[in-house]
């Protein structure tokens, strides 16, 4: 096993300007800075493969700073430090067309085993990144954390330094990397320039984020499985509708730049690559025995809101559209797909990974109930179809995860939300934002007052999730920061539960 904390140190050095032992020395190329500025990733691990990231970037906010020609950038997975027992190695032509971008299959992995990886284009040397194969069949314990919703000015990203210090298997993120907006209060730092709507502006939007030392190590500790939410493109969009750019085809325009900057800048494989404004990046991974991730994308193919006409979809009174039979979060192939999915899960655990809380949270007004409706509330027989398929595909241990909304949730998933004495058919947890303002207290004090299925909620606080799983048991740990303001903030846990072995609920830990 290569030592964590020694590979911390030394993992995120500048690039070398000197070809280390290993290397072939390709066409003569140079860059006027070292161009490994946004760091190294790595993503999607399968059982004897993975997906290796870099950009080359050497002025990353001004559009990156490269020449338009093809520059060949070589990558290595090392069983050791020292990189004397190369397990996989490639060259991959970079082009100004995916802003010199670097997607690299590395196959031929042994399953469950730690590698080191780096990237060399001409003279320089990137960081050295760490990353894990899944397991093949056996049912060791896992380990991970999930995390949304980084808004860049109201925060430090500090929470990603305490992930990278941890013994993590992955990292799943669930959305809202970037924001395209500015807004909240005290802001620590600023975006510097307005709201992105062309792919040049994305690209910087993310140079931005990716710059932050914090966020560099979480990537270069672990893989990531990685999905949008909103703020990637724009704020509450839903499929080809947004309240602040009315006109579809000018939205989709927009759509098509975001997901393809997306793309640009996260370890994902190049079937994710986006055709215009359409990229499939809803997937099934499997990790042994032990657990099958189901990474869904609930922005991309959802019905228009209901009840809000062309308005913000936030919380309005109940209305007839909201119950419609065909509304869909997940769009019919996707829905298809995960039932279809869902029957071949063969892991002790299921984790349904998706956007947003699922559990309905209703809240009494004046003129009835209302509901939050950009979320699973909006979309109410959509929910009920992803339960039924739950049942009828007969997982055995459910854990739905979801962020977006800026607090931690415990709850109890039902089929009839307004009956809770009826058996839970999955347990939910939904982390809070890295670094997003929250609700405010009587918001969370309302919400656990009329719905009995939230075992817990908390909004003050910002951080992330962590979960254990093993042949037993499932514990999670909501992990908080003392105060997103403090670039040297502590993390503490806040509170723990835990899902036991075939009884789905979430309980205290």
């Amino acid at each position: 096993m290569i030592p964590r904390r020694r590979f911390l140190v030394g993992s995120l050095a500048s690039a070398a300007l000197a070809a280390p032992a290993g290397f072939v020395r390709g066409a003569p190329v140079s860059f006027s800075a070292d161009p490994f500025t946004l760091g190294v990733a790595s993503g999607c691990p399968r059982e004897d493969r993975v997906i290796l990231w870099t950009r080359l970037a050497p002025q990353p906010l001004e559009g990156g700073g490269m020449r338009d020609a093809a520059v060949d950038v070589e990558w290595q997975v090392a069983e050791d430090e020292a990189f004397s027992r190369i397990a996989s190695r490639g060259v991959v032509r970079t082009t100004a067309e995916l802003a010199h971008s670097v997607h690299a299959e590395a196959t031929g992995l042994l399953p469950d085993r730690v590698y080191l990886y780096r990237f060399r284009a001409g003279p320089a040397l990137s960081p050295v990144g760490r990353t894990r194969t899944a397991p093949a069949r056996a049912a060791r314990p896992l380990r991970f954390a999930f995390a949304s919703c980084q808004q860049y000015e109201q925060g430090y990203f500090t929470a990603y330094r305490d992930m990278a210090a941890r013994d993590l298997d992955l990292v799943v993120h669930l959305g809202d990397y970037i924001y395209e907006k500015s807004w909240g209060s005290r802001h620590v730092r600023q975006h510097g320039v307005g709201i992105p709507t062309t792919l040049e502006e994305f690209r910087n939007r993310y140079a931005l984020y990716k710059s932050d030392p914090d966020l560099q190590a979480a990537h270069a500790a672990f893989p990531w499985l990685s999905v949008w939410d909103d703020h990637e493109v724009m704020d509450d969009y839903a499929n080809d509708r947004s309240y602040t750019a009315r006109d579809a085809a000018q939205f989709l325009k927009i759509r098509a730049a975001a997901y393809q900057a997306y793309y640009e800048h996260m370890p994902l494989p190049p079937s994710a690559r986006p055709r215009g404004a359409d990229a499939t990046i809803y997937e099934h991974y499997r990790f042994g025995e032990m657990l099958d991730v189901l990474l869904l994308d609930d922005r991309q193919y959802r019905s228009a809101s209901a009840c809000v006409g062309s308005g913000r979809p936030t919380w309005v009174a109940d209305c007839a559209s909201r119950t419609d039979e065909a509304r869909t979060m997940l769009g019919e192939q996707q829905e298809q797909w995960l039932d279809a999915r869902l029957r071949d899960c063969r892991g002790r655990w299921t984790i349904v990974a998706q956007q947003t809380l699922m559990a309905q949270d209703k809240r009494e007004g004046d003129d009835g109930a209302h509901f939050w409706m950009d979320g699973w509330d909006g979309y109410p027989n959509a929910r009920r179809r992803l339960l039924d398929s739950l049942v009828a595909q007969r997982r055995r241990n459910p854990i739905v995860i979801g962020g977006d909304r800026h607090a931690f949730f415990a709850a109890d998933l039902k089929h009839d939300f307004a009956r809770p004495d009826r058996p839970t058919i999955a347990t939910e947890f939904v982390g809070t934002s890295i670094t997003s303002d929250g609700p405010s207290e009587a918001s969370v004090r309302k919400a656990l007052a009329e719905n009995p299925h939230l075992v817990y909620a908390r909004g003050d606080k910002r951080g992330y999730a962590t979960v254990e799983l093993d042949a037993r048991r499932c514990t999670v740990g909501f992990e908080a920061l003392d105060d997103v303001k403090d670039a040297a903030s502590a993390v503490r846990r806040l509170t723990s539960f835990v899902v036991e072995d075939g009884v789905p609920g979430a309980k205290a830990a």
